[in-house]
């Protein structure tokens, strides 16, 4: 049973083979406080939920298969072929399982696109792990596209339909979409996706583009989508949301009573996302202080070649990312004293 306040935990499982991340591609690499570098997306999480984000928080392909490569190597199998089931299938279910037994309710993430082979190990495995459950104690809720066809004035459906229906043919059915979408989802595009995607109409949740990420929150409850899980987890009755935390957060957000003008001076600013806790740590410190935070984006490899005073004029502040000083210990060091000499 849950407790007053639920304590939740955060898991995101990244499909693709990779145990290193670059910036370019992958943007922040997000560091959890017992030293893991996982992807930007469980640094929302643990902003969002409030619980510090663990190494066992996050894992991809590339751990999994080495994790089962050491144990055949060891032995653990006792020389038995190693299959993606039920050996991958039962390491990616492990992981899953890590720390349950803390928490009230986990929300796990699997990365990647319905039909990419890469995802079908992590696909079967939640199955399997479904399965395993007592009945009622697991959902599915599938993120998808609903693109918005300019010519013809009308968002399609059939995109999601198709995905559903990969999803099915492997024996996992969505208990909530939660469409992505430019436009108003008209109330017969909603029962279109709820009767081909076999969910109930009220558990297809819009997800509009936002003004900020911190809407969400509000923008959610809105649609629907908290009523949507208590329903499918058949909680009732539920008690009624306090949303006041998250209503003063968009009210400072929208109405700020200043601005303030901050540059960020790095080596990967050509994606914003590669300095992404950083940028939201600015942006919290100016809804605490009712300020609107305008962020420069300043490429420190011009300082090579340029002059720094005229790329730091009118700017309330400047912090300069530690690793960048590591690698560009020179530059760094000129950033920094032009900061103190104009203090």
């Amino acid at each position: 049973p849950p407790r007053s306040t639920p304590k939740p935990s955060s898991a995101a499982s990244d499909v693709y083979k990779r145990q290193t991340m670059s910036p370019f591609e992958h943007g922040e690499v997000f560091v959890t406080d017992d030293g893991a570098e996982t992807d930007l997306d469980l640094g929302h999480y643990e902003r969002f939920t409030g619980v510090a984000a663990r190494k066992t928080d996050s894992v991809s392909s590339g751990r999994i298969y080495s994790s089962v490569l050491e144990k055949e190597r060891r032995g653990d199998y006792l020389g038995k072929t190693i299959q993606v089931v039920p050996h991958v299938t039962n390491e990616i279910k492990d992981f899953i399982g890590i720390g349950d037994d803390e928490v009230d309710f986990m929300l796990c993430e699997i990365g990647g696109t319905v039909g990419d082979i890469e995802g079908l190990p992590f696909f079967e495995a939640i199955r399997q792990f479904s399965h395993e459950k007592p009945r009622g104690q697991c959902l599915f809720m599938h993120l998808t596209l609903l693109p918005f066809l300019n010519a013809s004035g009308e968002l399609k459906t059939k995109p999601t339909q198709h995905s559903v229906k990969e999803l099915q043919s492997i024996g996992i059915a969505p208990d909530i979409l939660v469409c992505r979408s430019e436009h108003s989802i008209p109330q017969k595009e909603r029962e279109k996706l709820a009767l081909f995607c076999n969910v109930r109409s009220e558990s297809v949740i819009a997800a509009y583009d936002l003004d900020s990420i911190y809407d969400a929150p509000l923008a959610y409850h809105k649609e629907g989508l908290d009523q949507a899980v208590l329903n499918a987890f058949e909680i009732t009755p539920a008690p009624k949301p306090n949303l006041d935390v998250w209503k003063d957060v968009s009210e400072r957000i929208h109405n700020p009573e200043g601005s303030v003008n901050i540059a960020i001076v790095g080596k990967y600013t050509q994606l914003e996302d590669a300095y992404k806790s950083i940028a939201e740590a600015l942006t919290h410190g100016g809804m605490r202080n009712r300020v609107k935070v305008i962020i420069g984006w300043l490429d420190a490899e011009k300082f090579d070649t340029e002059a720094v005073e005229p790329h730091l004029e009118g700017y309330d502040g400047i912090p300069v990312s530690y690793t960048h000083l590591r690698a560009h210990e020179t530059r760094g060091n000129l950033v920094w004293r032009l900061v103190r000499e104009k203090k």
